[in-house]
């Protein structure tokens, strides 16, 4: 993906969500996701080993988590911090266009060392 607009240079739809890397540096790792109409299968869950903050920048989805009673709604400006070992699902994404994900995966927060 070349520099310049996030929006742009968008994929041609395809049956899975297509992953690029914009960023990966020091455990950091900030990606785009493109979705067009994909979802988690019925009856899976996903579960991370590292965190991951994402955010809607274009399009809609249904984010879902097995903690919580009811999916999110999810929209242009909505984001979302997933912690690690935490059980969700995608449970839709728009059909009528490509939602555009930002995603950064991170460890999560440490305890700092006291100081010597």
């Amino acid at each position: 993906m070349s520099p310049g607009n996030l929006l742009e240079d968008l994929p041609a739809p395809s049956d899975g969500e297509v992953f690029e890397a914009i960023l990966s540096r020091g455990g950091l790792l900030l990606e785009r996701i493109v979705s067009t109409g994909q979802a988690t299968p019925p009856g899976e869950w996903l579960e991370q080993d590292r965190e991951e903050w994402v955010l809607v920048l274009s399009g809609r989805a249904r984010l879902r988590f097995e903690d919580e009673p009811a999916p999110r709604e999810m929209r242009p400006g909505d984001h979302v911090r997933v912690q690690a070992g935490r059980r969700h699902r995608v449970e839709w994404t728009d059909g009528a266009g490509p939602t555009v994900w930002l995603a950064l995966h991170f460890r999560g927060d440490r305890p700092e060392a006291a100081p010597a």
